[in-house]
C-alpha cells in the first residue's frame, strides 16, 4: 500500500496571483475572511501585489493561509498524509495539517513571527549550488557568524550571518553559482536570537495537540507526534538550521514512496528528486491540481 508524505514550501516559493482561484470555494473564502479578521489585511488583496508578497511581514501568512486551505481541499477530496513535514515557514503548516493547532492558532504564530522576521536587520544569506561540501563545513568552523542555515540537498544550501562572515565565506568557497538572497535578517541562524526570544511568548500561549501523523520538523528530522515535543522543536526554529537533506533521506525508511508538495512551485519535490530519486513527486498549487 502506497504511504503518502505531504510537505509545504516556505519563503521564496510565494507566487503572484497564488490562491486567488480558490475564492470561488464557500469554505476557502471563509478562511480567507477569517485571516482577514486576524491579520487586519486581506490575503487575496496582497498575493495580487507582487512587492507586497515578496516583504516577510505578508509573505508568510499568505503562504500559511493559502497552504493550509488547499490541505484543506485535500483532505474532502479524501486524500490523507502518513507523514508531513514543511520547509521553513512550510513547518507551520505541516503541524497544522497534523492537528497540532487550529487554523487560527497557526495564523496567530505565524503573523508574530513574520513581524519579528521583518523586522530583523543587520544580516545577510546566500545560496550556493555546486560546492565543495568539505571545504563548506571547514570555512564554516573557522569563519565566525555565519553558519549553515538550509541544508536543501548535496548540492545546494544556504548560509546565514553577518553580512561581512558571509562575504568572507563566499570569497573562498568555491561555488558553480552562489546568490544573494533578498531578505531582511539572518534567519535560521544564533542572529536570531533576540527575536526567537521575543517569539516564545506567543508560543506558549498556544497549545499544541499531539499529531494525528508523525511530523518530521525542520530542527531534528526523525518522526514526532507528541505536542510537547513539536512545541520544543519549534521553539529553536528561528535559529536553527532546516535541516531538509535529512527530512528528505528519511522518507524511504519511513516507508515513503510518494510525495505530495502542497502549495506554490515545485521547490520540494524538486529537491526531494535529487535526493530520493525513486520516490512518486505530484504538486497540488491551485483548484486545477486537486485530486479528483
Amino acid at each position: 500500500m502506497t504511504k503518502t508524505a505531504w510537505v509545504f514550501p516556505g519563503q521564496g516559493s510565494q507566487a503572484v496571483g497564488m490562491g486567488v482561484d480558490l475564492l470561488e470555494l464557500p469554505a476557502a473564502k471563509a478562511k480567507f475572511d477569517r485571516a482577514e479578521q486576524i491579520l487586519g489585511w486581506s490575503v487575496p488583496e496582497i498575493c495580487q501585489k507582487e512587492e507586497e508578497l515578496s516583504r516577510t511581514l505578508y509573505t508568510q501568512p499568505c503562504l500559511y493561509v493559502v497552504e493550509s486551505i488547499l490541505a484543506d481541499l485535500m483532505r474532502e477530496k479524501g486524500q490523507q498524509p502518513d507523514l508531513v513535514a514543511g520547509h521553513s515557514l512550510g513547518e507551520y503548516v505541516a503541524l497544522y495539517a497534523a492537528g497540532v493547532f487550529d487554523f487560527e492558532g497557526g495564523l496567530t504564530l505565524v503573523k508574530r513571527r513574520a513581524e519579528l522576521m521583518d523586522n530583523a536587520a543587520g544580516g545577510m544569506m546566500a545560496a550556493l549550488i555546486g560546492f565543495d561540501r568539505s571545504q563548506l563545513e571547514a570555512k564554516i568552523q573557522e569563519i565566525p557568524d555565519v553558519v549553515l542555515a538550509n541544508d536543501n540537498s548535496a548540492a545546494q544550501v544556504v548560509i546565514s550571518g553577518t553580512p561581512a562572515a558571509v562575504e568572507a565565506l563566499l570569497s573562498q568557497v568555491k561555488a558553480k553559482r552562489a546568490v544573494k538572497l533578498n531578505v531582511s535578517g539572518a534567519f535560521h541562524s544564533p542572529l536570531m536570537a533576540t527575536p526567537a526570544a521575543e517569539f516564545e511568548k506567543v508560543l506558549e500561549a498556544v497549545d499544541f495537540a499531539d499529531a494525528k501523523v508523525p511530523v518530521l520538523s525542520n530542527v531534528d528530522p526523525t518522526p514526532a507526534v507528541t505536542g510537547a515535543v513539536l512545541k520544543q522543536r519549534l521553539s529553536q526554529q528561528m535559529t536553527g538550521s532546516v535541516r531538509w537533506q535529512e527530512i528528505s533521506l528519511a522518507l524511504p525508511p519511513e516507508g515513503i514512496d510518494r510525495v505530495v508538495e502542497i502549495g506554490p512551485g515545485k521547490v520540494l519535490t524538486g529537491l526531494i528528486k535529487r535526493t530520493c530519486p525513486d520516490v512518486a513527486l505530484q504538486n497540488v498549487s491551485s483548484l486545477a491540481e486537486l485530486p479528483n
